[in-house]
């Protein structure tokens, strides 16, 4: 059986947090804030051996996603203007709806797929779903597919 790579998108939240500071570590690093593993993992709290063991396992996403197509699962309210204010922030963000679905609503709330193409002028796909999360009627938003 061959090994295959598998990717996922975690919320931070969700995550241990020796991950959070392997990827906090890589930062400074990269910015030159400190200039050793050592300086970074003292600072940090964690050890020498879980940067090492972890650097190249996780990397932040980061929203480079511009000029990309960003596939998204939302659950709402089945109610009057709750897809029209989550459309109406997507327009406010000039990101560009590519396709939308909706399924039949299910006691009292519908799952919607939709694929938004994130363009240069757009707000970054982080500011698009914090904004999405908060609208009243939307329960949860999670990010499928990126390309």
């Amino acid at each position: 059986m061959a090994f295959r790579t598998e990717y996922y998108i975690v919320d931070r939240e969700a995550l241990p947090d020796v991950f959070v500071k392997v990827v906090e570590a890589k930062r400074l690093l990269l910015t030159g804030q400190v200039q050793t593993v050592q300086e970074a993992t003292e600072l940090l709290k964690i050890s020498r051996s879980s940067f090492y063991k972890y650097k190249d396992m996780i990397e932040p996403f980061t929203d480079t996603a511009h000029k990309k197509t960003v596939t998204i699962a939302c659950t709402l309210d089945d109610e009057p203007g709750v897809l029209s204010q989550l459309l109406a922030v997507i327009g406010e963000a000039k990101a560009n709806i590519l396709t939308i679905h909706q399924s039949i609503p299910i006691n009292g709330v519908a799952d919607i797929t939709m694929s938004i193409e994130v363009l240069e002028e757009a707000w970054s796909i982080t500011e698009i779903i914090d904004a999405l999360r908060k609208l009243p009627g939307v329960h949860a938003i999670k990010i499928l597919a990126r390309e």
